[in-house]
């Protein structure tokens, strides 16, 4: 009875020795698995909102899928058309599309037309002779909030056939046509070929005269000409063009149909609705969109048109021309795919470095587990058990705790995702992560239980083998990793992004392992002529643990390497946030209008405390002096580098300008006889090496003024990339040559309707080095100066706007919680490596005690014991960081998170990096403090034991 009664209490004691490890493998499966199930969840969350950020970005600023058609009004007799039944129609158009397709696209605005540019007969403008007028009709029912009715009122929607069609006016095309609310215009419209053998008119008289007002949703873009008329040169004639343009009411086209004018350009914008898994609606829109047209002719159109010869379609019962949809959604969607791989490839790094983390300590947990249960195996071995049944046995108590935890980690992970995203559960890889741990017991299990070597075997021989296999190993690894580089530099991320960095790893760690031992042998070199025993005896030992140390090395290199890398990667896009904000605003703020115009009020210091630069940019069609040769759609900025240097003191643009284009005392106007200084880009530059460049400028009703372009100066690489130029270089497709020159020159130029015109603005600096003008200041003070058409942009806003995006925001939180998660998983791996060699490290020093050894010497041989390793993870960590992107460095393409105008340096953390290195160290300090407290404590008995 009492020898059962001892059976039972070994085999309790036994089976508490297995519960902590047992438990620390539960939960590292639970954990994985439960990132398995709801991690993709998140980030397809993070995703879904970047993709409505832009897409809610875009559609301000203009419609992403439109319809347009044109209505045949000379099929009946006599010529009509109902457009408000048409417009009414629209809203079928989204038939032809499947249902959840439709759903996802909404109207907006009811619809909206353009007439062809008309011929203005009566009355003449003042001005030149030579002068002639376009009027645009058109109507807009989505500008009635963005206007305000200075005189008259608004243009009817419903008006009596017996009467003229209404038009609405700005203040500003009102003045240069020279009439006011109740004047009658006559206007030419095109005649319709094969219909009419003249040109038909019409008279529309103005109900009333608007003035803009300033909209923060972009609508003014592109539609500036309903505020302020443009010129430009004729190309027929010697004269200019006055294009202006106006509003009407809805039932106008109807009115000008029975006049005989052909029917206008009918459109219906579609708005985009990607609530909730916005990246899955997106990719189910784009299928039916790319055939949207298609499906529309096969519904809608057969035959031709008697008249044009084109398409007849039917729509609302109107005859209509072929319809044509302008799908924007489909480029968006495709440049957010390519910026959403990038993050998933930089992602990739992390989720692999974690989870390679997570199974390394799961190595070294089952390593512990079964070096606790040796004596057990032994004994079972001596007894005759088999291999196989030694690992079953294994296998029969660990895993069912795997998988039970396993199923309660996905359960708790699929419970906690969010649901309505793009992303949902990865089943596979939480069932890889399961099977790699199932497998680890058995295999780890064999190693340690199978025969031992044949004792005839010569040791010598063994030795070799072990050698040669260490050799084959390091080789392949390093191949391995020199070839995966090569690979990614050259292909670019794809999916061995994630092994890539690990190998890296891998690599470090086998060149430390090379190398650690080496640098303790001389150490120990060192010590072995010093008096004292303890600073031999730490070194001696470290040496001869070097090579079990492993593990363990490869855990604190790759934890923090990836921590490491994970702060370059934010700190690098954080950086890079603050240079595209100040890209995208030049300033504190800009203001960006259309044409060459010039701001109401000052430059100077406002009472307000903001300071403003004006540039100019035009584009011309220069010659080269010294051989002729024409370069045309040249981009010439004019500034004031006073100005620039007054809002930008520290700049390199700025301080260049002022050198070379300050020549003259302030507000000089330049002579056309004077050749121009000016700054050229490179590529400009190439084309006219030796001398400057020369261009004839024609304002109206002026002679024409021949100017001389001098360089004094190429745009260096930094230069051109300074914000200052940002605003205005934005504007220019890329490779455009660009010229500089002084804002003295302005009046020599002739204004631009093609041009556009950028105020920067700057409030006073505050102490701690931000902007002492609030936003609402900047604004009011752009609208002010350029009116309220302008595009303003402030950088607080842009850089917050930035920071906000979803991608930026889900990367940082993903390479956030995997190193914390790897950190965690590296501190039990540490914990669990040192509980398996401290048995070794314990005997050492008691057998010292023995001898005599105080204990503060004994805590001085752990102390010694173990900083070695804290050493060599803090170099291996540190180096891994700091060299993985630098040899990833032509994949890790950050620019489109920054906004910038290039692509962003490379930014270290040093502060992180300090604190980890630091940190790593402290941690294993304190495991030797903790051993040397536990060795104190120690009976004599204990440690006779030990010995």
């Amino acid at each position: 009875m009492n020898r059962a009664a001892v059976t039972r209490r070994l085999i309790r004691k036994e089976s508490r020795g297995d519960l902590p490890m047992l438990a620390c493998l539960a939960v590292l499966v639970l954990v994985l698995t439960a990132l398995c199930a709801w991690a993709p969840a998140l980030a397809g969350r993070q995703e879904d909102r970047a993709l409505r950020q832009r897409v809610d970005a875009a559609q301000a600023q203009a419609p992403l899928i439109s319809l347009s058609t044109t209505p045949e009004v000379f099929n009946t007799s006599p010529p009509s058309v109902d457009m408000a039944a048409l417009l009414a129609a629209g809203r079928t158009l989204t038939h032809p599309l499947s249902g959840a397709a439709a759903r996802h696209l909404s109207f907006t605005g009811g619809g909206s037309y353009d007439y062809d540019p008309a011929s203005l007969l009566t009355p003449r403008p003042p001005g030149p002779a030579s002068t002639s007028t376009q009027l645009t009709v058109s109507y807009l029912p989505s500008a009635r909030a963005h206007l305000r009715y200075v005189s008259g009122r608004a243009p009817a929607d419903h008006t009596p056939l017996t009467t003229a069609p209404q038009i609405g006016l700005s203040q500003a095309t009102a003045r240069a046509l020279g009439v006011r609310t109740g004047s009658r215009l006559s206007v030419e419209f095109p005649k319709t070929p094969g219909a009419q053998n003249a040109a038909p008119d019409a008279e529309l008289v103005v109900s009333g005269v608007y003035r803009t007002e300033a909209a923060t949703d972009g609508f003014w873009t592109g539609r500036e000409t309903l505020d302020q008329p443009s010129r430009y040169q004729a190309e027929r004639s010697a004269g200019t063009v006055l294009a202006v343009r106006g509003l009407v009411g809805r039932d106008a086209a109807d009115l000008l149909a029975g006049a005989g004018v052909g029917g206008p350009r009918v459109t219906w914008q579609l708005r985009a609705d990607l609530s909730g898994a916005a990246l899955d609606r997106a990719r189910a829109l784009t299928g039916p969109l790319s055939h949207f047209g298609a499906d529309l002719s096969a519904a809608l159109c057969q035959g031709s048109d008697w008249v044009t010869g084109d398409i007849a379609c039917q729509v609302g019962g109107q005859s209509t021309q072929s319809l044509l949809v302008t799908d924007s959604l489909t480029p968006l969607l495709t440049t957010f795919t390519a910026q959403d791989q990038q993050a998933r490839a930089l992602a990739t790094y992390a989720v692999d470095a974690l989870a390679a983390v997570a199974l390394a300590t799961v190595a070294v947990a089952v390593r512990l587990l079964l070096r606790r249960r040796q004596p057990h195996l032994r004994l079972q071995r001596a007894r005759g058990a088999s291999t196989a049944r030694l690992v079953l046995l294994r296998c029969a108590v660990a895993w069912p705790v795997v998988l039970i935890a396993a199923l309660l980690g996905w359960a708790g992970g699929a419970s906690l995702a969010p649901t309505g995203t793009s992303g949902s559960p990865q089943p596979l890889p939480a069932a890889l992560t399961t099977a790699v741990v199932l497998l680890t017991v058995p295999l780890m299990t064999w190693l340690a239980v199978r025969e031992p070597r044949r004792p005839g075997r010569l040791r010598r021989t063994r030795r070799r083998t072990a050698v040669g296999r260490r050799l084959v190993l390091e080789l392949t690894v390093l191949l391995a990793t020199t070839a995966g580089v090569a690979a990614l530099r050259s292909q670019g991320p794809d999916g061995v992004l994630g092994a890539v960095p690990i190998l890296v790893a891998l690599a470090v760690v086998l060149l430390l392992l090379r190398v650690y031992p080496l640098v303790l042998r001389l150490v120990l070199r060192q010590t072995r002529r010093g008096r004292g025993v303890v600073g031999f005896v730490g070194a001696a030992r470290a040496a001869h643990d070097a090579p079990a140390t492993g593990l363990a090395l490869f855990v604190l290199v790759l934890t923090l390497g990836t921590a490491v890398f994970g702060g370059l990667v934010q700190r690098t896009v954080d950086d890079g946030l603050t240079t595209g904000a100040a890209w995208s605003t030049g300033a504190d703020a800009s203001a960006t209008v259309a044409g060459t115009v010039a701001p109401a009020g000052t430059t100077a210091v406002a009472p307000t405390g903001i300071r403003t630069a004006l540039q100019h940019l035009r584009t011309l069609d220069l010659a080269g002096q010294a051989d002729g040769a024409v370069v045309s759609q040249v981009a010439v900025i004019t500034v004031d580098p006073r100005q620039l240097t007054a809002i930008a003191p520290e700049s390199p643009l700025a301080d260049a300008l002022l050198t070379g284009l300050a020549t003259t005392p302030p507000r000089t106007r330049l002579d056309a006889s004077v050749p121009l200084p000016s700054f050229l880009s490179p590529g400009l530059r190439a084309r006219e090496r030796t001398g400057g460049f020369t261009t004839t400028v024609v304002t109206q009703g002026q002679p024409p003024v021949n100017l001389t372009l001098k360089p004094v100066g190429t745009l260096t690489d930094a230069e051109l990339r300074d914000p200052l130029l940002g605003p205005v270089t934005a504007q220019l497709p890329e490779g455009t040559p660009m010229l500089i020159t002084t804002a003295s020159a302005d009046h020599l130029l002739s204004a631009q309707a093609s041009g556009s015109t950028v105020l920067l603005l700057k409030g006073d600096d505050k102490g701690d080095g931000g902007s002492s003008a609030s936003p609402t200041a900047l604004r009011s003070a752009a609208a002010k100066a350029l009116g309220p058409l302008a595009r303003i942009r402030v950088r607080a806003e842009t850089l917050s706007a930035l920071r906000a995006d979803g991608l930026t925001q889900g990367l940082g939180t993903l390479y956030t919680t995997s190193s914390i998660l790897a950190a965690l998983s590296g501190l039990l791996a540490l914990a669990l490596e040192l509980t398996l060699t401290s048995h070794e490290r314990s005997r050492t020093t008691s057998f010292l005690r023995t001898l005599g050894l105080g204990g503060r010497e004994a805590g001085a041989i752990h102390f010694l014991q173990l900083l070695p390793l804290a050493v060599a993870s803090a170099v291996g960590g540190t180096l891994l960081g700091l060299l993985e992107p630098r040899l990833l460095a032509g994949t890790l393409d950050l620019r489109q998170f920054t906004g910038g105008p290039a692509q962003p340096a490379l930014h270290t953390d040093y502060s992180l990096t300090l604190a980890l290195v630091a940190g790593v160290t402290a941690l294993i300090l304190a495991a030797a403090a903790t051993e040397t407290v536990l060795a104190r404590r120690r009976r004599l008995g204990a440690v006779l034991r030990l010995t």
